[in-house]
């Protein structure tokens, strides 16, 4: 039993004995009745949701994810998607998708297609259950009413300033508006003029009248509806009033009987309106919020201002950009949904915000890949090695195997001739102590091949190693048993007459690391390496064939994945997903 299992196994026990149930198991031991007992960690909320369903308070489990359709979802959406899809899964429960489309301004059609293609792609299955906000706005209208009627809401012609001044500050209470008196019958009148059309936008607005002196200043009579003469991606000129989200979401969210709101830290201090809004439209059984800690990652940029700043600017080609962390971008880099899904489960759910090292990503993607992907052999910035003793015009074919630690994927014929290519990194002039590659005099195994010896080099007119010349020695082919002689060092290659040139591109974190991810100044940091394109790559020929998003290793270069966008038929572009090593090593 390792350190971490014995001290959960003492914990365990320490519950058993408080609890009675160690004289129960004594008992049953001496009758021979000994049960096994499951371990079980459950992080706070399935604790809050056990508790709920034990005390009758919920009969069922139903969760939701409710983005706004104005941008891309980013990796911190996925821990959302998947923890609430994860907790309707568990709880043999029910999982809605849901747009909360409320905000006519910033809302396309653009950003819920693409959110469904996310959803899909991380494998959320929300089965017949998608849902738009803007379909219950008949129903957020007839709940604004009822508070009219109950006395809880008016109309107040207040402007915006107005309001934001009268509301007051953590020091001092609010100051009440002077149209919070109005009668009943006036405010049921002015509300059904706003939903007519007669008030230009900013002039009238509802809101709650709850308490000016509330210490929550979202209690602080907040604004309920706004008048906004905007075309809506769903219900186009239906409207010209829009509900705020913080009356709208708890409404959605009783319509559809979730049971848990799900949510992170920064509505903890909306949590009481979320209980008023319920309360007081009189929801039978109405849901419960709870907010866990939101997924924060080291030197990388997920604000949606940001973005679309470097989308502007041209700085990067898009919301999928593969430097950026939209899922959409992680998809296009190569990611998998595997992976998305260890990473939210190492990182795990929490109630204090803290970050993430980006590392913790880059190593869930290499443990997915790492016996699912072939590895091919790829020269990104290649030299000329020239075989003089093997025989001009003879090609043969040589087997490699896929996957040295995943023999199940078989392998694969690769041609072999005279001029090959090899990494210019993986020949020196004068090379240094424990330098193992190719250098004048030294033997080195070419990968699934044979022994060569390097014999000389030729040079270009500015100096730089043009040509390598080597010889083989027959008697050396892998899998032949040789054994005569060992080499230490192996290096990899590609025919130069049937290679595939390809352009690979070469990917860093957008913002320096070093510096920080904000300059002084407010703009971000950004890192000039951030993107390498190497145009001149060969590849193995069967690359050429590669469609978008397949993914390979290439040997010692990392994991690579063929273009979703810029890739065309016989011609692949390739993004480096991953390097191979790093230095992250999971926390104990």
């Amino acid at each position: 039993m390792g350190c971490c299992d014995f001290r959960k196994y003492i914990s365990i026990r320490t519950r058993m004995e408080r609890t009675g149930e160690m004289e129960k198991e004594k008992e049953q031991s001496r009758e021979g009745k000994t049960e096994e007992k499951e371990t079980v960690s459950r992080n706070f909320i399935e604790q809050e949701i056990e508790k709920d369903l034990a005390e009758g308070v919920y009969s069922h489990v139903q969760t939701r994810f409710p983005p706004e359709p104005n941008g891309y979802l980013h990796i911190g959406h996925a821990k959302s998607i998947l923890l609430n899809y994860g907790l309707a899964k568990k709880y043999d429960g029910k999982f809605n998708m849901r747009f909360d489309d409320t905000n006519p301004t910033k809302e396309k059609s653009e950003f819920v297609q693409s959110i469904l293609d996310d959803i899909h792609w991380l494998g959320a299955d929300y089965e017949d259950r998608l849902f738009f906000a803007s379909n219950y706005f008949e129903q957020m209208y007839d709940c604004a009413v009822l508070l009219i009627k109950k006395g809880k809401a008016f109309v107040c012609d207040l402007t915006a300033d107005e309001i934001r001044e009268y509301r007051g500050d953590f020091k001092s209470p609010g100051k009440e508006s002077p149209y919070r008196n109005r009668s009943v019958e006036e405010n049921l009148r002015l509300f059904e003029e706003m939903r007519a059309g007669k008030y230009e936008d900013g002039t009238k607005v509802l809101r709650a009248r709850i308490d000016m002196a509330s210490p929550n200043i979202n209690m602080r009579d907040p604004v309920l509806y706004r008048v906004a003469h905007m075309s809506h991606h769903n219900t186009k000129d239906a409207w010209c009033i829009y509900p705020m989200y913080d009356f709208a979401h708890p409404i959605e969210d009783a319509i559809e009987h979730i049971t848990h709101s799900i949510c992170t830290l920064e509505f903890e201090d909306h949590r009481p309106l979320y209980d008023w809004v319920v309360r007081e439209c009189e929801f039978e059984n109405p849901p419960r919020q709870i907010e866990f800690a939101k997924l924060y990652l080291t030197n990388v940029v997920t604000g949606k201002r940001y973005i679309k700043k470097l989308v502007e600017d041209g700085i990067v080609d898009g919301w999928d950009d593969p430097r950026l962390v939209s899922i959409a971008a992680l998809r296009r880099r190569g990611y998998t949904p595997e992976a998305i899904r260890m990473f939210v489960e190492l990182v795990g759910v929490a109630k204090a915000n803290s970050s993430v090292d980006y590392a913790m990503l880059e190593y869930c993607i290499r443990e997915d890949l790492k016996l699912k992907k072939s590895r091919m052999m790829a020269v990104l910035n290649p030299v000329r090695l020239v075989i003089d003793n093997y025989p001009k015009g003879q090609t043969e074919m040589l087997e490699v195997p896929n996957n040295l630690e995943n023999p199940d994927l078989g392998s694969r014929m690769v041609p072999f001739g005279r001029e090959l290519y090899i990494e210019r990194e993986d020949f020196m002039e004068e090379p240094p102590k424990k330098y193992f590659r190719l250098f004048p005099g030294n033997e080195v195994r070419l990968m699934g091949a044979y022994f060569v010896t390097c014999t000389g080099y030729e040079k270009d007119d500015k100096g730089q190693i043009s040509v390598i010349h080597a010889t083989y020695d027959p008697a050396t082919k892998s899998g032949s048993g040789f054994e005569g002689r060992k080499v230490k060092g192996t290096i990899h290659w590609v025919l130069a007459d049937t290679a595939k040139k390809v352009e690979c591109r070469l990917y860093e974190n957008i913002v320096d690391e070093e510096k920080g991810k904000l300059n002084a100044d407010g703009t971000l940091n950004l890192n000039p390496n951030s993107l390498v394109v190497l145009k001149e790559c060969y590849v193995e020929p069967a690359l050429a064939e590669a469609g978008a998003y397949d993914s390979f290793q290439f040997v010692r270069n990392g994991f690579f994945c063929a273009d979703c966008k810029d890739s065309l038929p016989g011609a692949p572009v390739f993004n480096r997903i991953v390097s191979l090593k790093s230095s992250f090593k999971l926390p104990k």
